[in-house]
């Protein structure tokens, strides 16, 4: 008879009670039982404390970033249920096969390559902020269009049509597990994209450009170019963290700065602060929550018995706000420096565009202190995300404010990639 698994603690990641509050959740678990077994969603252990997500982050051997179907079912092998998505390279990819194609990733995602987005992405934020600066009154979730503008644009696909790609990959991590958002987001909105990009590829076999696209056409993985397959699934996976991540972290930094008016000030007036003040917002708004992974053999860790085939829920929100690892770790303080955060994740898998997501929340931060910085925001409307296991973040925040003007002119807000990419 298998050991039990122990300890057992009561648990769900896409429950209405961890999305109401998931850090006190959290909490309790590092406290009492930092790896715990919960039954939810066929079972699977959390691991919630900032040393044992260390070394299961760091052991690809025993946690596994593949696809195993034969284990909690088919689909994205790094969600817990696993989401009906393609498969990602490299994220679902482990050693040795995963190394060349995030060299492949990383010659465009480094920080040299993004600062050559620099002006895409100001022109997105000016743009975007545009539309709404003359009003005095706005849904500031706006902010979510930029990340998901500059990542289709920088691909090489019409950014106007952005929307079509948030409401395929973002609704998947944000919306309730079989509620009807969930319910389009995969058997519509997904398939659109699956069309739309797979054409994209087609056409830029025959019509190379100046985007990441191309790049990926003609970039070399041991000694090859890649098939169409291959590229779409790093594509599909560019898009869907592109999509969604920076936006739920600038929408949480946003309500922060409102309901700390003095901290907002200290920005406002000094804006070379926001460089440090990001990296503590992703400790503690941490954008992804959590990713999984699948134990591939029978053993012990810290202390429980895990199986081979059981599934596995790391936790980097927890772990950012680890006591043992970070001093007063429930205070945000924006000049907290070093930050050794996990907001990324660890290991080979940290996020390849964890350079183009801080460079986006930057700009979109110091904008909005610079242009609408006495914004209020009507927290009795705003809406979170229903759904807090993956993403956290806000869907609507309307908010009012002193007017300004417009600063694009009459330059068109997509007006850049037509130029860029001659398509």
């Amino acid at each position: 008879m298998p050991e039990p698994r122990c300890p057992v603690a009561h648990f769900d990641h896409h429950s209405a009670e961890h999305a109401e509050n998931h850090v006190a959740i959290y909490r309790k678990l590092r406290e009492e039982a930092p790896v715990a077994w919960t039954e939810a969603h066929g079972g699977y252990w959390v691991i919630s404390a900032y040393k044992a997500l260390f070394d299961a982050s760091r052991d690809d051997d025993l946690f596994s970033s593949g696809r195993h179907d034969e284990y909690g079912g088919p689909g994205l092998s790094v969600t817990i249920p696993k989401a009906p998505t393609a498969f990602h390279i490299p994220i679902e990819l482990d050693p040795p096969a995963f190394r060349p194609y995030r060299r492949a990733v990383n010659q465009v995602t480094a920080p040299a390559a993004v600062e050559n987005l620099d002006a895409v992405i100001k022109h997105y934020v000016t743009g975007f902020l545009d539309t709404i600066i003359e009003g005095g009154a706005a849904d500031l979730a706006i902010v979510a269009s930029v990340p998901a503008a500059v990542t289709i644009d920088w691909l090489g696909l019409d950014p106007s049509e952005y929307q079509n790609y948030v409401d395929a990959m973002h609704t998947l991590v944000s919306a309730a597990p079989g509620s009807p958002e969930y319910t389009h987001a995969a058997e519509v909105a997904v398939p659109w994209v699956s069309k739309t990009v797979r054409e994209h590829i087609a056409h830029r076999r025959q019509h190379p450009a100046d985007d990441a696209t191309t790049h990926f056409i003609n970039v070399e993985v041991d000694g090859r170019k890649m098939d169409d397959d291959e590229i779409y699934s790093i594509l599909e996976l560019v898009i869907s963290g592109g999509v969604g991540t920076t936006a739920s972290l600038v929408t949480q930094s946003l309500v922060w700065l409102f309901q700390n008016p003095g901290e907002r000030q200290r920005l406002i007036d000094d804006p070379s602060m926001v460089d440090v003040a990001v990296e503590e917002f992703l400790r503690v708004f941490s954008p992804t929550q959590a990713l999984a992974r699948t134990i591939m053999e029978d053993t012990e860790f810290h202390g429980c018995p895990v199986r081979k085939g059981d599934r596995a829920l790391l936790s980097w929100a927890s772990a950012n706000r680890d006591a043992e690892q970070f001093e007063n770790p429930d205070t945000v303080d924006i000049t907290r420096w070093p930050n050794r955060h996990v907001a990324f994740g660890l290991g080979i898998h940290r996020c390849a565009g964890s350079h183009l997501g801080k460079a986006m929340a930057r700009e979109m931060i110091r904008q909005v202190l610079r242009r609408m910085g006495d914004y209020v925001v009507d927290m009795d409307n705003a809406v979170s995300y229903p759904d807090q296991g993956t993403n956290a973040g806000f869907h609507s925040l309307p908010v009012t404010f002193t007017p300004g003007a417009r600063e694009l002119g009459d330059t068109p807000l997509f007006a850049e990639h037509y130029t860029k990419t001659g398509s």
